[in-house]
């Protein structure tokens, strides 16, 4: 029971696109108190800069003192150069974040493990082929292009910088073309090292007598092959180097066949490797890849890399003078390409009956609202995007390059020709799809205006509001509604639309078929549609360098995807939630050692993952005692229509609903129709009967099922279950709390009069 010493500690995080430290903690002006500058815990502070209690807690009975502290994670993804190039990793990103939606694995079901392992190993081989393309599209510019063609001796293309005498110097052209491409290779391989220090102590064993249970994130560990994976993408990648300007093993040289065949073991002996390699945090980490693991220690693994770069290096020297033609290049961007798709096709087809075995275990009985994505078949569609964007950019920049460099004289891999012609229909199809859904869209919003239509609750919560007010209402609630059910539509029509054009491009290719002559407008598209894409990217990172503040897209993508561990890609930039999640669950701990005191972590949009997480782990770690004075509170957040659907062996439904019965009604979501990122979190299926919200969701119990009516409370909210619905635009003011006019959607929760409530029931203290 909480005594005349009880205290309340708020422990805040953000969601994406970052913010300041005065805004996460509704102050003026905020100082740290903890933390290493990268992850900041941060207070409000009075006009010395020093730390301050938050504004009284108002209960029942009494008001309990306060203390807000946030935790600021933002530095982690935007700001600087370095995070800036990140950008240009997105393909690889999307290849590891496919990892993460793959469907859940049933216990004690071999054929599931079986589909399982073949899936994982698949997604690890196609992201070694997503490396080796990239790294084979840098080459066809600096090699193929810039040094094979342009610097050709008595070649007009640059005329005017490089001399003939230059172009003729021995080894020049050679380094010219491989440097580049080298450099590029081991620039990836550092960036795959980088790793956030954690500032906490490991967190301790489950506590004895706490229930077995898989809650929210446990799946959210570091992978100890990441390094093994890292050596394999670079000997992959400096192995192609070496393959591009031999052509193959039938040439005069035999210095340059023995390169060739070398590359071509190095290059197998990669893709041998990550098949094999199992996933340790996966269903059978002792059987699979465990003998692979003890072979590719350390030592091995330096002794590859030295003999890639050995390779590369002995390439450039029997390669002087560099040909003005590589033959190499057509069948090794082909081969690769065509080799990505037929991987990403039997990852495809493995992943039908392994999301069907998912579907009958685990959500066969929930409703249509809550069952994953395409039925748990998102990662095949992630992964085909991520491959088609890879190629798709590598062929723009090549196109871009060679418009700059000004000579109609150079030439592009034949492959290429198939890739324009995929993006211009995709690109005309978009603006098809676009046109059709804005005009379908458009006529259901007339409509529904001229019915005078509105959702249930939202006519609940503004029922004695002026009619313009109620008006605006509905229609911020209908969009909002519109956009959570919908995004995954589009993904999945974009990934279904570049898939088919690449299978028909393949075909065509494969046949020899030139594209008819009505197509020629849309290769003259996708040439355009390439070249915009490779520049509206470059321009992203330079705004993201220039102008950190106005780079809002590029913190989005970046807050999203650099949330997950690197798993079947290890070239991507580090995952922040394996240091804030310890760190705040460490802070969490140590308030927790005075008696009196009460945790609430609170956490906002994609904030509530890490919230959620955070607490998951206290409870599985801390004693009961301690346990009962830990509550939870999330806003905006997406942990019922996005990350349970995408992610659901991550953020299972089922995990969800046991961890609000552990907190034991100490869980309180604040929600907003209106809101398009945010939504519902623990109630589905509401309606209105006889001027009552009900509807289904979590119970105190762990269980789901029927919920009793909604209550309004004071300022006008309803609240069934543990979701509070608030009225948007807000009613009226409130004294002692800063009043924001109009439709906030997906802001200013902090400010709402119904934030202090929650906060308190969440602490128990009401």
């Amino acid at each position: 029971m909480p005594g005349s010493d009880t205290r309340v500690v708020e422990l805040r995080v953000h969601g994406i696109m970052g913010t300041t430290a005065e805004s996460l903690v509704g102050a003026v002006a905020a100082v740290d108190v903890a933390g290493d500058g990268v992850g900041r815990i941060v207070r409000p502070a009075d006009r010395l800069r020093r730390p301050g209690p938050g504004p009284l807690l108002q209960t029942s009975d009494r008001a309990v003192p306060r203390t807000i502290e946030g935790y600021l994670w933002s530095g982690m993804t935007s700001g600087g150069v370095s995070k800036s190039t990140w950008a240009l990793m997105f393909p690889f990103t999307l290849t590891n974040l496919a990892h993460w939606m793959l469907p859940p694995v049933p216990h004690d079901n071999p054929v599931a493990a079986a589909l399982g392992l073949v899936g994982r190993s698949l997604l690890r081989l196609a992201a070694l082929l997503l490396t080796v393309l990239f790294v084979t599209q840098v080459a066809v510019v600096s090699l193929d292009l810039v040094a094979a063609q342009c610097l050709a001796p008595g070649a007009a293309c640059m005329a005017g910088l490089v001399p003939d005498w230059l172009r003729e110097l021995r080894g020049f052209r050679p380094i010219v073309g491989l440097l580049p491409a080298m450099l590029v290779v081991l620039l990836l391989a550092r960036v795959s090292t980088v790793t956030w220090t954690v500032n906490a102590p490991p967190l301790p064993s489950p506590v004895p007598g706490n229930r077995p249970r898989r809650m929210p994130g446990a799946s959210l560990v570091a992978d100890p092959d990441t390094p093994t994976l890292r050596a394999l993408h670079t000997v992959a990648g400096l192995s192609v180097l070496a393959l591009l300007p031999s052509g193959g093993p039938f040439t005069t040289s035999p210095v340059v066949t023995s390169q060739w065949l070398v590359g071509l073991s190095l290059l197998v002996l990669a893709a041998l490797g990550v098949l094999l390699l199992d996933d340790p945090t996966g269903s059978a980490p002792h059987r699979a890849g465990r003998w692979l693991r003890m072979a590719l220690g350390l030592v091995t693994r330096r002794v590859l890399l030295f003999i890639s770069i050995v390779l590369v290096i002995s390439t450039v020297i029997a390669q002087d003078p560099l040909p003005t033609q590589l033959t190499g290049t057509d069948i090794t961007i082909e081969g690769t390409t065509v080799a990505l798709l037929a991987v990403c096709a039997l990852f495809a087809l493995v992943l039908i009956p392994a999301a069907l075995i998912a579907r009958r275990e685990f959500w066969a009985d929930q409703p249509r609202e809550l069952r994953p994505w395409a039925g748990g078949w998102m990662s095949p569609i992630v992964l085909a995007v991520a491959a088609l964007l890879g190629g798709g950019f590598g062929a723009g920049v090549a196109i871009a390059v060679r418009k700059v460099l000004g000579s109609t004289g150079l030439d592009l891999p034949d492959g290429y020709e198939p890739v324009t012609l995929l993006w211009g229909v995709s690109a005309a199809f978009a603006l098809v799809i676009g046109l059709l859904l804005g005009t379908i869209t458009g006529v259901h919003r007339w409509r529904n205006d001229r019915r005078g239509e509105q959702p249930p609750e939202s006519g609940l919560l503004h029922a004695d509001s002026p009619p313009a007010e109620q008006a605006t209402a509905t229609r911020a609630w209908r969009n909002g509604r519109f956009q959570r059910n919908h995004l995954h539509h589009v993904l999945i029509a974009c990934g279904a639309a570049l898939s088919a054009g690449a299978g028909v491009a393949v075909w065509m290719r494969l046949r020899d078929f030139g594209p008819p002559e009505w197509m020629g407008p849309f290769s003259g598209i996708g040439v355009f549609t390439l070249g915009f894409l490779a520049a509206a990217l470059m321009r992203a990172v330079y705004q993201a360098v220039r102008r950190p503040d106005l780079a809002r897209t590029l913190g989005v993508l970046a807050d999203l995807a650099c949330f997950w561990p690197r798993e079947s890609h290890p070239v991507v930039p580090p995952c922040y939630a394996l240091k804030v999640i310890p760190e705040l669950t460490q802070r969490a701990c140590e308030h927790l050692q005075d008696r009196s005191t009460r945790v609430v972590i609170t956490g906002h949009s994609h904030g509530s993952l890490i919230a959620v997480v955070a607490v998951s782990r206290l409870m599985e770690t801390l004693p009961p005692e301690d346990r009962e004075r830990v509550g939870l509170v999330t806003a905006g957040s997406p942990l019922q229509w996005a990350y349970p659907r995408a992610f659901p062996s991550v953020v299972p439904h089922r995990a969800l609903a046991e961890l609000h019965g552990e907190l034991d009604g100490r869980w309180r979501a604040l929600c907003r129709g209106t809101d398009p990122l945010g939504g519902a979190v623990t109630t589905w299926r509401r309606q209105v009967y006889d001027s009552k919200m009900i509807g289904m969701g979590f119970r105190p119990d762990g269980s789901s099922g029927p919920l009793p009516p909604a209550r309004a409370t004071e300022s006008g909210a309803l609240v069934l279950g543990s979701d509070h619905w608030l009225p948007d635009p807000q009613l009226q003011p409130v004294p002692g709390l800063r009043w924001s006019p109009g439709v906030r959607r997906h802001s200013d929760y902090y400010a709402d009069p119904e934030w202090d409530q929650a906060v308190a029931i969440a602490a128990g203290l009401m």
